[in-house]
């Protein structure tokens, strides 16, 4: 079996579990090679997502290293037999390896939670105000380069099309509708376009106003996409040199914990839509 030249965030993601399932069995990639019948090459080439693997051959590792929880390996093994080419995947030598993961965990998440400080969502941005954004990248971008990005952040809305709704929440800071990218106009225009939008089925957004004062999260922006199980949840945080995805169960377990006590905080839709109008007709 050839390996794979560039897998997926997803492909790779599958190998990661089965690599967690073996050390959880306290095996050796040498010793699960001998239980399964196969050579150590192979088991790192497949936890490595190298190596592709089938629905079948999850569940009979699973079984192998004694996992105990069926509905994980289920959900692993439905990942494991995904096919096919996602939308994103036609922009491979155009996009970072990043802006690709991300839209890979959205277009798969059963449910995702977005916290953003200073920006709007990108997933409800305006062209207007996505094509002000990337205008401020250092170094400058190109023309051609930004109507790339901005073209792409376009096409990721497409999860908010979906029928059944993915569920959709929006965190964000009272900062980031004041934070005026596109003018003064532009950003009216993108303030109407999130009132809009917080009508939409599936799709919550709560805003953070500045009187509630610090709050956990506050330094960075992120989004949390949901999984079939909890074990499969990822966490995407946005960098100065594009998305980073973690899924250590640590890592998991804090953000969970921070968008818990965010959501806390948080105005509640109404009152979010309503104060979101304000801030508009201030501008």
């Amino acid at each position: 079996m050839p390996p794979r030249k560039a897998p997926t965030a997803r492909q790779r993601r599958v190998g990661a579990e089965l690599r967690k399932m073996r050390e959880h069995a306290g095996l050796t990639p040498a010793h699960a090679a001998d239980l399964l019948g196969t050579d150590r090459a192979s088991i790192s080439n497949t936890e490595a997502g190298r190596f592709g693997v089938s629905g079948d051959r999850v569940r009979t590792w699973a079984s192998r290293y004694k996992c105990p929880d069926a509905a994980y390996v289920e959900a692993l093994a439905a990942m494991a037999e995904e096919r096919g080419k996602g939308w994103w995947e036609d922009s491979r030598d155009i996009m970072s390896t990043g802006a690709l993961d991300l839209a890979e965990a959205e277009h798969y998440a059963h449910g995702l939670t977005s916290l953003q400080v200073v920006y709007i969502p990108g997933l409800l941005q305006t062209e207007e105000y996505a094509r002000a954004v990337f205008g401020q990248s250092v170094p400058k971008l190109a023309p051609l380069e930004v109507q790339r990005r901005v073209s792409y952040r376009m096409q990721r809305k497409r999860v908010l099309e979906r029928r059944p709704a993915t569920p959709c929440t929006f965190l964000i800071h009272e900062a980031a509708l004041r934070m005026i990218f596109p003018g003064v106009e532009g950003q009216r225009r993108q303030l109407e376009r999130l009132v809009e939008t917080s009508t939409q089925e599936g799709v919550s957004i709560r805003v953070i106003p500045f009187a509630v004062g610090a709050f956990p999260g506050a330094s960075g922006s992120l989004t949390f996409t949901s999984g079939p199980v909890p074990q499969l949840d990822t966490v995407a945080l946005d960098t100065a040199h594009g998305s980073v995805l973690l899924d250590a169960q640590s890592h998991l377990e804090n953000y969970r914990c921070i968008l818990k006590r965010t959501l806390e905080i948080s105005l509640p839709s109404k009152k979010s839509r309503d104060f979101i109008s304000g801030v508009a007709k201030e501008l």
